[in-house]
Order: C-alpha cells, then structure tokens, then sequence
C-alpha cells in the first residue's frame, strides 16, 4: 500500500523554457522511507517541492500526485494549505527560508499548531519544549522567544524537526535535512526522524548526498541524475548490486572517503574502537 504515488511528474521553467524533470514516477509506501539521491542540480530538491506545491510561480508542473486518494496536483491552494503541516511536512534544507523574520519563532509555531490542533499557549509549549529538547536544543523557551536570524542555520533546522516531531504528519520530506548539524547531532536527527516514523507509521522521503545516512534510514532509493531517475532499488541492493555506472560512481566515492578517513584516523581498528567509545 503506498500513501504517495506520483506519475509522470514533469518540472519546467516557464521563463526559459528549460525542463529539469522530464518525467518521474515513484511511490512512496506506507510506514516507509524513500531516499532520493544525486548531485546537486540533480532535480532532487525541486520534485519535493513539487510535491508540497511550493516551486516558485515560474516552475510548472505536469503529472499526478496521489495522496491517501487526493491528487495533490489538482487540489485548490486553500485545500493544499491544510495538507501542509500535520499531513505533509517538509524540512527545508536552509532553515532562514522556513520562517517569517519579522516575528519571534514561538508566534510563528505557535500560529501552526493552533490551526492545526486548537491547543492553548500551554499545551504548545509543552509539546514544543519536549520536542525541542530531543534534537538537542537546550533552554526551549527562550529559543521560542528570538527571531530567526538570532540563531544559527543548524538550530533552525532542528527547531523544523522538533516542529515536525510534534505534528506528526502522514508523510515527511525531509530535503538535507541534517545539512548544517555537527555528526553527532546528525546521528541523533536521524534516530528521532526514524523513531518518529516508526511510531506513528507515518512515511518519509529523505533527500540527501550523505550516502552514509540514505544506507541507515532508508528503505528504497531513488537515484536522480540530470532530472532524471537512473536506477531504483533497496537500500541494499543500491549499495550492493548498483547497475548503473553513476550508481557505482556514488557509492564507490562514498567507500573512497570512508578509507580515507579510517587512514588519517590511524586505521580500521582505532576508527572501530573510537565507534564503541573507546577513543575520544
């Protein structure tokens, strides 16, 4: 059962004519997580905005988009208004795009969940100050209390993951979204990402370049190249039994950049001690 499928989706600028997804088909499966994978310019980016109807007017687009029975192409904007938050949410790669700088965070979340659920200013905070702190943002309140440009990049995408957490959504897409996190903090965004899909059964796509997370959280992979999918597959057989040559130029400099590191590290074994804590 798939609570996405989209068909034919075709992506062109209106102004210069040019096509920059000629034509994809997927579909995301329920309780799933499809990675979308390539270089940037690939076309990753702007099918997931597709998706969420949020290209910029110029971008058109062709194709159905079935979700849980709607076509998201043909729902009027006030109806994909409601979709968007508590049944698709996106995690945008730059997180200065996601709020409005003219008013603190906390209005802004506070707008969103009390359109979606009707809670009171306690019950917010109270979900959001949960949320916020498993995604490693310490004193939530006073976060809540600052405009965006007060807090750096990585703090505004795990404030739209902790958003995300509290929402619940059927399907999220998350566009790199663990860009500008420190390793740690990006091992504990995906955990809460995957856990949080789990629990709820929800679905997510999963933009990336870092090969090394698409092989922990995802389930199937797409793989995209000049607008269009190349190669489709499971996690393991896209890692394992790649047929295409940009397939296995991928994931071959994902292995390149694994060695190199083990090497400047010391070796494989102090890299596996160091994995099981043993090393600082």
């Amino acid at each position: 059962m798939s609570n996405l499928e989209v068909s034919n989706l075709r992506i062109w600028d209106s102004h210069s004519g040019r096509v920059l997804v000629p034509s994809s088909s997927f579909r995301v499966r329920q309780g799933s997580c499809l990675a979308i994978v390539g270089e940037s310019g690939s076309g990753k980016s702007v099918t997931c905005r597709a998706i969420m109807r949020l290209n910029k007017a110029a971008i058109r687009q062709s194709g159905r988009m079935m979700f849980n029975g709607m076509d998201l192409a043909e729902l009027p904007e006030r109806e994909i208004r409601k979709l968007r938050g508590k049944h698709l949410c996106m995690i945008l790669q730059h997180g200065m795009c996601a709020f409005d700088p003219s008013c603190v965070i906390g209005v802004q979340i506070k707008e969103t969940l009390g359109r979606h659920f009707g809670w009171n200013r306690h019950n917010i905070e109270t979900n959001m100050k949960n949320a916020m702190e498993s995604v490693r943002l310490k004193d939530p309140i006073s976060i809540m209390n600052q405009y965006p440009h007060q807090l750096s990049g990585g703090m505004l995408q795990r404030i739209m993951i902790a958003l995300a957490i509290v929402l619940e959504p059927d399907l999220i897409i998350a566009d790199e979204p663990t860009t500008a996190l420190d390793t740690v903090s990006q091992f504990e965004v995906v955990e809460q990402l995957d856990r949080l899909r789990a629990r709820m059964g929800g679905s997510m796509i999963f933009v990336s370049h870092d090969l090394g997370v698409v092989q922990k959280i995802a389930d199937e992979v797409l793989v995209m190249k000049d607008g269009e999918i190349v190669e489709r597959g499971t996690s393991q057989t896209i890692f394992t039994e790649s047929r295409h040559e940009y397939t296995r130029y991928l994931v071959s400099a994902k292995e390149a950049l694994n060695q190199h590191f083990k090497k400047i590290m010391g070796g494989v074994g102090v890299v596996d001690r160091g994995s099981r804590g043993e090393i600082l």
